[in-house]
């Protein structure tokens, strides 16, 4: 389906993208020395990121690791092949804090830039058709915000992933006559490493030169007429 609807979403046009890609002058990547030195999984490394950023968003700076460790066993779960550690080392802590600490000062600056605008954590991404509902990472005011941990360039299916929630969350503000997103901002704390892209520029370049009408009439020949407009 991500492939009719966006087409054009290639290798030249991820490219062209990623060179538009910034860094935050007060923060350094993460050693790959220091990651190394974990033995953890990364995504279960990096899910502890999350919930220390988010307990600390939350009001709950106060929380142990061992209540970082709990929450992030749950969430990791659901995923096939997960290994769950009974406790946590120092290096991976270490890791860790250094993680959601560059995500706390990226989000930070970004919010000083829109000081009007709210932060909202797990925005709601509506469903449509057979496509279920979910949950995006962050969302400042009209700017969605989607957190990626990886070694790596951001890659075409981080693109389909965003694009995918944008052409959901349209479809649901046609129906409820609610503001969609108009842009999206790509964090990787790992590399210190950003990049924020509109919208409508990106589904555009990603299909074929279609509208975001065009788009949404495609998504309801593909997906159904119905959605989860809560």
């Amino acid at each position: 389906m991500l492939d009719v609807l966006f087409p054009r979403l290639s290798g030249g046009l991820v490219t062209s993208l990623n060179r538009t890609m910034f860094s935050f002058a007060e923060l350094d990547a993460i050693p790959i020395e220091l990651i190394e030195q974990s033995r953890l999984q990364r995504a279960m490394l990096f899910e502890l990121a999350m919930v220390r950023f988010e307990f600390f968003l939350d009001g709950l700076s106060d929380a142990s690791w061992d209540d970082c460790l709990k929450v992030a066993a749950i969430r990791q779960s659901q995923h096939y092949g997960v290994r769950i550690p009974e406790k946590l080392e120092q290096c991976d802590i270490n890791v860790a804090s250094l993680a959601a600490h560059n995500l706390t000062w990226m989000l930070r600056s970004v919010k000083a830039q829109h000081p009007n605008a709210r932060l909202e954590k797990a925005p709601f991404i509506p469903g449509f058709g057979w496509i279920a509902s979910g949950n995006g990472d962050f969302s400042l005011g009209r700017i969605l915000i989607e957190v990626k941990h990886t070694d790596r360039n951001f890659v075409a299916g981080d693109f389909r992933q965003v694009l995918m929630y944008w052409l959901l969350k349209y479809a649901s503000s046609i129906e409820n006559k609610r503001d969609a997103w108009s842009d999206c901002l790509l964090l990787n704390p790992r590399r210190n490493s950003a990049l924020l892209v509109n919208f409508d520029y990106l589904a555009e370049s990603a299909s074929a030169n279609a509208s975001r009408v065009e788009l949404y009439e495609l998504l309801r020949s593909v997906a159904g007429r119905e959605f989860d407009g809560r």
